[in-house]
């Protein structure tokens, strides 16, 4: 499924990478700990946490994932915002918690 059509659907705001909506999303992953991100998260994977800073953005760039959603209305930082838009990385945010962008994402078919 596109990466545009998760926002759609989960009616996520869109802070950076608007530009790369449109690539295949290959599946999810939910955690806050950097280590257990880079060992978990697969390339393709939409990556979701509560963490908003640049190094969210290194280590979603280094493992090639589709984006990050950031669970909570957590703040995203300025560098981080303008890292991502740089390496063209969506970085969505929502309302909703982990869990429940996790089950959305299940709905709708994103699995591991």
């Amino acid at each position: 499924m596109k990466l545009s059509e998760i926002v759609r659907k989960l009616d996520l705001n869109v802070q950076a990478g608007e530009d790369a909506l449109d690539i295949e999303v290959t599946g999810g992953y939910a955690a806050d700990l950097l280590s257990c991100a880079m060992a978990g998260a697969r390339r393709g994977n939409l990556w979701v946490t509560l963490q908003g800073h640049l190094n969210v953005i290194a280590i979603a760039t280094l493992d090639e994932l589709a984006g990050v959603i950031v669970s909570e209305s957590k703040p995203v930082a300025h560098d981080a915002l303008a890292k991502a838009q740089e390496e063209h990385l969506p970085i969505l945010t929502t309302s909703m918690t982990t869990f429940e962008v996790a089950g959305r994402l299940w709905e709708i078919g994103i699995r591991v």
